[in-house]
């Protein structure tokens, strides 16, 4: 055993192919600002009388799993792994590039309690034991538009006990986002987003939960699976402030409105004439908790919280598109 930094270590994922059995490498191996691999378990104590007034007398374990942890920046290829994962339908095509290699890849909800199961791989040559997990699914997905930094996510997977593995990580280069990638637009509806003209804003932060919950069954100290239930999404916003119509009219008012969050790496050219590109479309939301601070010598901020809604014409709350040059997921 060596010691070292963190930086040493590495972290990879992989779409499972059989629910519940780990794949043996990564597809991607991710480069993180941070990471945690946390195994945890549940253990029933052993405090039945034994003529003694010590509280105890041993315990045992009763249930086992794992809780991953990570931010990384935003990446053209493994980005849409991810989305998959959390919300649970993907489906390829062509891209409009006349370079038949770039393909668009649209993430939608699956109406199902298992969305797509992830691999997860920890490379550590300091303790000089790696580990997968198998069936790592997304319990939360944070999306952090920030100025000054590369475009960030946040995300937490529960899996099952960490198995022993030798991996060879092998670095995926991609492409990223910085925040004047980043085109944000409102409308009445998500058929208007196209068209409109984009919203100026300072940050953004999106969140999609998933309430997951673990399948616990008799015979296994591991889940049988992970359940997701109920998709929220929320969100905020900061912008600033110079004029009520835009974000304080319709938070006070309830007004519905579609949201695109767009990232478009125009610095980069893939195939003949296409850029990497990750948008995110909320079909019906509504803004709350509207704020504009007066601070006496700064200039003036509004801020605004939002809740994404399931649109009953659209039938969707929220479509993703992820363009980029991998073939399938």
């Amino acid at each position: 055993m060596s010691k070292g930094i963190g930086k040493l270590l590495q972290i990879g994922i992989a779409k499972e192919t059989v629910r519940g059995t780990a794949e043996s490498t990564a597809t991607y191996w991710l480069q993180t600002d941070e990471f945690n691999v946390l195994e945890k378990d549940e253990r029933v104590i052993n405090e039945q009388t034994l003529g003694v007034i010590e509280a105890s007398q041993g315990e045992d374990i009763a249930r086992q799993w794992a809780e991953v942890t990570y931010k990384a920046p935003i990446g053209d290829k493994h980005f849409a792994l991810i989305l998959l994962g959390v919300l649970g339908s993907l489906s390829t095509g062509d891209n409009a590039d006349s370079d038949a290699s770039i393909k668009d890849h649209t993430i939608t909800v699956a109406q199902s309690a298992q969305h797509q199961a992830i691999s997860l791989f920890k490379n550590d040559p300091l303790a000089g034991q790696d580990y997968k997990h198998a069936l790592g699914c997304i319990e939360s997905l944070e999306i952090n538009y920030e100025q000054g930094k590369y475009l960030e996510y946040s995300v937490t997977f529960k899996a099952k006990k960490g198995a022993t593995a030798t991996l060879t990580p092998s670095n995926t280069t991609e492409n990223r986002f910085l925040p004047q990638h980043v085109v944000f637009k409102m409308a009445s509806a998500q058929s208007g987003l196209t068209a409109a003209s984009a919203t100026v804003i300072k940050s953004l932060k999106l969140k999609i939960e998933s309430n997951l919950e673990p399948d616990w069954v008799l015979g296994s100290v591991a889940p049988a699976d992970f359940l997701n239930k109920q998709l929220a999404i929320s969100g905020e916003l900061e912008a600033i402030w110079d004029s009520e119509a835009t974000i304080k009219t319709p938070s006070l008012a309830g007004t519905k409105k579609a949201l695109r969050l767009d990232m478009i790496n125009t610095d980069v050219t893939i195939g003949s004439a296409a850029n990497p590109q990750v948008r995110i479309d909320l079909h019906k939301c509504v803004f709350s908790e509207h704020s504009t601070p007066v601070k006496l010598h700064d200039i003036m901020i509004e801020s605004a919280q939002f809740t994404a809604h399931y649109d009953t014409t659209d039938s969707k709350m929220i479509t993703a598109v992820v363009t980029n040059a991998v073939a399938s997921y």
